[in-house]
């Protein structure tokens, strides 16, 4: 048998009540103390219900929306969820692109020239300091895979490094990246641009509008090739066994190189890094276009050079810091390549090692947080043999390589070159630069396209817009 238990709110109403019989039931008539039961009734089932209030739960489905709210949110659902689908039916998930443009102008001096430079072939002109990467419209893909897979395809008509060593490709990166076991090691192949040095091909990376002299004359182009690419902790580990700056080896070149890349994050603010190539490279000292066969010939013993590949040794170290205002970067090179050097041997005729080396450093101050300038210093030393470089293995007048035409053969010019620059972030798509260069030579090698004479210097002054996305 249950017997009713009075809540704790209405047994506090009945004693309340009690209390007021006991105190003023003989003042009062018997039709005003039922008007105060029924109101004290009232104001307990009031309490009582705000009470139960917060144990009430809605309705299942409704999280508290209104009917026409629910029906809102169903819809955008199925619309996200059918959004989703159409992207990775199409191929778009995790698919990234962006881009930039750099129209360039370039005051030379010794070449007697000024104007804008944007999007011009650099298989007509060669690859020059006053004539590299910038001025470029380049678009970059990136695709990675749920598996890890990384899948990459740069495009940069006329001002890649396709454009530089093939002449006419568009392409300046293709590669892939595959992980094997784990992310963080992972197999790449494909094209892939030169990683050397502490300055990065494209503009959107660099503080200036030229390249330092070590990156312009004793740095590979690009790779064609296979290797492994492994993290660890804060090291970073890239080798290729490579063709260097070829797409396929022409018949008889049978040798790859084997390059790498070794990177240290110290901490936040700085790092450093090496980098290497060793093996046999293209060696255009031997070519005459005069000859049927493009051999050159041996002036004493009248044999043909045998020089389309030899062996090249290359290595850099490189290093930065940077911490609030303040950047402060730097590189030395080594190399060596041999039958490469600008002048033969002047009793046999035989053609002799090129070998170089050399020092870049650059420092940037930010004066405000839009607004920075720059400074960088360069030294190559290049007089063995009468010089000769990666790829430069003729006297060059209009870089500043080989010797003095009317002095020693045998002495190469060194050259050095300071930068100033400055640029001014407009917004954070557009950057705009400004440089200043002077070029030295310890020999009369610049020529004056005027009137042909040489000179131990040169000036350059370089503008440009950047505009990424």
């Amino acid at each position: 048998m249950k017997f009713w238990q009075p809540t704790a709110l209405a047994q506090a109403a009945l004693l309340a009540l009690g209390a007021s019989f006991a105190g003023g039931a003989a003042a009062q008539s018997t039709a005003d103390l039922l008007k105060e039961l029924q109101e004290l009734k009232k104001r307990v089932a009031e309490l009582e219900a705000k009470q139960k209030a917060p144990e009430a739960k809605p309705a299942a489905g409704q999280w508290g929306m209104t009917p026409e709210q629910a029906a809102e949110f169903n819809r955008i659902s199925v619309k996200t969820e059918a959004m989703e689908d159409a992207r990775d039916a199409s191929g778009l998930k995790l698919l990234k692109i962006s881009g930039y443009m750099d129209p360039t102008f370039i005051y030379n001096k010794r070449q007697d020239r000024a104007g804008f430079q944007f999007l011009n072939a650099v298989g007509d002109d060669g690859y020059n300091y006053d004539n590299s990467y910038f001025g470029a419209a380049v678009i970059d893909f990136q695709k990675e895979t749920d598996s890890g897979t990384r899948w990459r395809l740069t495009l940069a008509p006329n001002r890649g490094v396709g454009a530089v060593f093939d002449g006419q490709s568009p392409v300046h990166e293709a590669s892939v990246s595959v992980p094997l076991g784990d992310l963080q090691t992972r197999f790449i192949a494909g094209q892939l641009p030169d990683w050397s040095g502490y300055e990065y091909l494209q503009p959107t990376l660099n503080k200036l509008i030229t390249h330092n002299l070590l990156f312009d004359f004793t740095l590979p182009t690009a790779y064609t090739g296979a290797g492994m690419e492994i993290t660890d902790g804060k090291w970073i580990y890239k080798g290729v066994i490579a063709n260097m700056n070829a797409s396929r080896n022409q018949p008889g070149e049978k040798a790859p190189v084997f390059a790498y890349r070794v990177d240290y994050s110290r901490g936040e603010f700085q790092g450093f890094g090496f980098a290497g190539v060793h093996g046999k490279a293209a060696n255009f000292r031997g070519f005459d276009d005069t000859q049927p066969d493009g051999i050159g010939i041996n002036p004493v013993s009248l044999e043909p050079y045998s020089t389309k590949n030899t062996r090249l040794d290359l290595f850099e170290f490189d290093g930065y810091f940077i911490r609030g205002d303040w950047t402060v970067q730097g590189q030395v090179s080594f190399g060596k390549q041999k039958q490469a050097a600008v002048t033969a041997d002047p009793t046999t005729g035989e053609l002799r090692d090129a070998s170089w080396w050399g020092l870049s450093t650059l420092a940037a101050y930010k004066w405000t947080p839009r607004f920075e300038t720059t400074a960088r210093v360069d030294y190559l030393n290049n007089k063995k043999n009468g010089g000769g470089l990666l790829g430069f293995t003729g006297a060059d007048d209009r870089n500043g390589i080989g010797p003095d035409g009317a002095g020693d053969p045998e002495v190469g010019a060194n050259r050095t070159a300071l930068t100033l620059g400055a640029s001014w972030l407009f917004n954070l798509n557009t950057t705009f630069k400004a440089e200043y260069r002077l070029d030295r030579a310890s020999q009369p090698v610049f020529i004056n396209v005027k009137d042909s004479t040489y000179s131990k210097t040169n000036q350059m002054i370089g503008a440009s817009v950047l505009v990424s996305f």
